[in-house]
């Protein structure tokens, strides 16, 4: 842990966008955020990493960083299949909403879900992560 507050065992990125990943990635490294990052390129490739890793939390991120607009299973329904997850997941994995739509009725919908903690407009600055840091998480 820094002076900047807390370091994170492992995040996840969950966007289909490439670009957007690579950048959030390297603020993510170049920051210190977390000891390890975990990209997915889809909702679907999300939760199976969940599914996979539910029974050892070491393995399971801190923060979900989720886009909302992807293709197949988007932020959305990603939410909806991790209600179902079991508590020890819901509670380890802290969801933070990581996206570029400015669609007020999309972000209402998203922000009133019990497991999103935040919302960051795109893209991810150290200042995004800073707040993050200093959160009581």
């Amino acid at each position: 842990m820094d002076s900047k507050g807390r370091k994170f065992d492992l995040v996840m990125l969950v966007d289909d966008n490439d670009t957007d990943n690579f950048i959030s990635k390297r603020i993510i490294e170049i920051t210190r955020f977390a000891d390890q990052v975990e990209v997915k390129n889809s909702g679907k490739a999300a939760l199976d990493y969940l599914a996979e890793n539910q029974n050892t939390p070491e393995t399971l991120p801190n923060i979900i960083f989720l886009d909302i607009n992807m293709p197949v299973v988007d932020g959305f329904v990603f939410l909806y299949e991790f209600e179902k997850f079991k508590e020890l997941v819901k509670t380890r994995c802290k969801v933070i909403i990581l996206s570029s739509s400015d669609n007020k009725r999309d972000i209402d919908k998203i922000v009133n879900n019990n497991y999103v903690i935040k919302f960051i407009t795109k893209p991810l600055t150290e200042a995004a992560l800073d707040e993050i840091r200093t959160a009581n998480l």
